[in-house]
């Protein structure tokens, strides 16, 4: 399949104009909207949580299936950019966004705030690939490292940025607020968009459309993350409750879990989808895969870095605020202000990425950011505890903040360093979509980690506080199951609620144990981040073998 695309705009190799930056601004502030909105919800889900009786199942949903369906699309979105005008279906994913924007902040239930989540993922799709594959088109040469370094800055620094204004909103506002604030902003891009953003195709000479791979990539992505998040509730292997689903329930008594059913519907649908991939590249129809592109060393290595690292920091940005609203206990915007100081971090290094580029190169300043990731999250793991100093933890997430500007700022351009113009968008949405599917994997993964950490380290924390068991048993139940909500309410009242003078204590105990459970959580997102730093080592650019 490769060359089976060129570019209709071709810009000459000339300096970029004035338009041509401030169309990267509007491109940029497009991309802020579905970034932002990937984390915003993040900080606010303690109040969620507790306004609409949810539980860390529900909370699991409402932020990774927003990046299934990012996932699970990319691939046929850029195609479809190719195809039909990379600014028109920008505009189009801003509309349908907006659309699950405003859905999402007429919920009342967890139901319709996952499936306003969903519209927002598909709208979301549609506008990110739209966005990368324009700044490759428009701009070229030493312009282009430079819109590729903004455009990745925008990635981590608005990434961070959303815990901070989600914090913010919830705190002076409602948390639905976290949703409408998309609407004056993306009426702005719109505007913008038709009036600024050139238009640009690529002529795609292969036929038909990859409905059956769209298809697959859905089913084996989302049954595989269903598995990862549901396994903890209805049992991994053995049935410990029932599943129901519309119209089917999986009974409590069958013989095994529907876990590893799922489980392996997705990864058989996965094995499927890079079949029929090769199958329709062979008989010369139109994929939404291209697997000729993994020829490429710094393609292949940076797909799979991209996805590594990508887990640990969206697991990060699940398990952080839960652990500084419920067990350390700060305020919502207490915790938006902490996690701002790693925005911070993401910004400046971010911004200063290309002076660190032309001393050490493109592949190296991506090692010196993941290896400062490492190091910021490792340090913050092993000091964490509910008496921990505030600025210490701030200063250590401004460690991890600087690694992710450094990183994000350059491996985008560095994964497509070696592939051709004319296949750029396809290139540039395998990248995305490897992304989100780490971003979908982080939250399912960490979160189940969470959990299990939650039942192993709480009934050890209430041994000391003497309660009758079957009481100790309800409170690891509902703590685990709120994602520690419960801590913040017993605290509260003190020694005047239910617990009476065992109140404190208890208070204590089970923000120790969420405090344990956060530590183990984010080693496993610095194995993931570790990963990323080694299979980073491959980015030097090579010839295609």
């Amino acid at each position: 399949m490769g060359g089976e695309a060129s570019e209709l705009t071709e810009p000459d190799e000339e300096r970029a104009n004035r338009r041509d930056w401030l169309a990267l601004v509007v491109l940029a502030a497009g991309l802020s909207l579905i970034v932002v909105d990937g984390t915003i919800v993040n900080v606010s889900l303690p109040v969620i949580i507790d306004d609409l009786n949810l539980d860390l199942t529900d909370a699991q949903w409402i932020n990774s299936i927003y990046s299934i369906v990012f996932a699970a699309l990319l691939l046929a979105a850029g195609r479809t950019a190719d195809r039909v005008g990379r600014r028109l279906l920008f505009v189009v994913g801003i509309g349908i966004f907006l659309a699950g924007s405003l859905m999402a902040a007429s919920s009342d239930s967890s139901t319709a705030l996952i499936l306003a989540r969903v519209v927002q993922g598909f709208g979301g799709a549609l506008v990110l690939p739209c966005t990368l594959s324009t700044v490759n088109a428009v701009f070229r040469g030493r312009d282009r490292a430079i819109a590729f370094g903004v455009w990745g800055a925008v990635i981590s620094g608005m990434a961070a940025v959303g815990p901070l204004l989600g914090g913010w909103l919830t705190t002076y506002f409602t948390w639905r607020w976290i949703f409408l604030v998309n609407i004056p902003i993306a009426a702005v891009v719109v505007i913008g968009a038709l009036l600024i953003v050139p238009e640009t195709k690529a002529r795609v000479d292969t036929p038909g459309l990859d409905i059956v791979g769209v298809l697959l990539s859905m089913i084996g992505f989302g049954a595989l993350i269903f598995a990862l998040i549901e396994g903890q509730t209805i049992g991994w292997w053995t049935p410990v409750a029932e599943l129901r689903l519309p119209g089917f329930t999986w009974s409590e008594d069958a013989p095994v879990s529907a876990t590893p059913v799922f489980a392996a519907i997705g990864l058989l649908a996965l094995a499927m989808f890079v079949v029929w991939e090769r199958r329709r590249a062979r008989v010369g129809r139109s994929a939404i895969l291209d697997l000729t592109l993994f020829r490429f060393r710094t393609f292949s290595w940076g797909n799979f870095t991209a996805m590594t690292v990508a887990i640990g920091e969206f697991g990060i940005l699940l398990v952080l605020p839960l652990f500084l609203v419920n067990a350390y206990g700060l305020s919502t915007l207490g915790s938006g202000y902490v996690l701002a100081v790693m925005a911070a971090g993401a910004f400046v290094s971010g911004a200063a990425a290309r002076q660190v580029t032309a001393a050490f190169g493109a592949p190296r300043t991506v090692l010196i950011g993941l290896a400062l990731e490492v190091v910021g999250v490792l340090a913050f793991a092993f000091y964490l505890g509910t008496s921990s100093a505030t600025w210490v933890l701030a200063l250590l997430l401004a460690v991890y903040g600087a690694g992710l500007g450094l990183a994000s700022a350059q491996l985008t351009g560095t994964v497509l360093v070696d592939i051709p113009p004319a296949e750029s968008g396809q290139g540039s949405a395998t990248q995305s979509t490897s992304r989100q599917l780490g971003a979908a994997l982080g939250t399912a993964l960490l979160g189940t980690v969470l959990s299990l950490g939650l039942a192993h380290n709480l009934p050890d924390e209430l041994d000391s506080v003497n309660l009758p068991p079957q009481e100790a048993t309800a409170l690891v139940d509902s703590t685990r199951d709120s994602a520690g909500s419960t801590i913040p309410r017993i605290r509260d009242e003190g020694d005047h609620g239910s617990l009476g003078p065992a109140g404190p204590q208890t208070a204590e105990g089970l923000a120790e144990g969420f405090a344990d459970a956060t530590r183990w959580s984010l080693f496993v997102a610095a194995a993931f981040l570790t990963a990323g730093l080694v299979t980073a080592t491959q980015l030097q650019p090579r010839e295609p073998g």
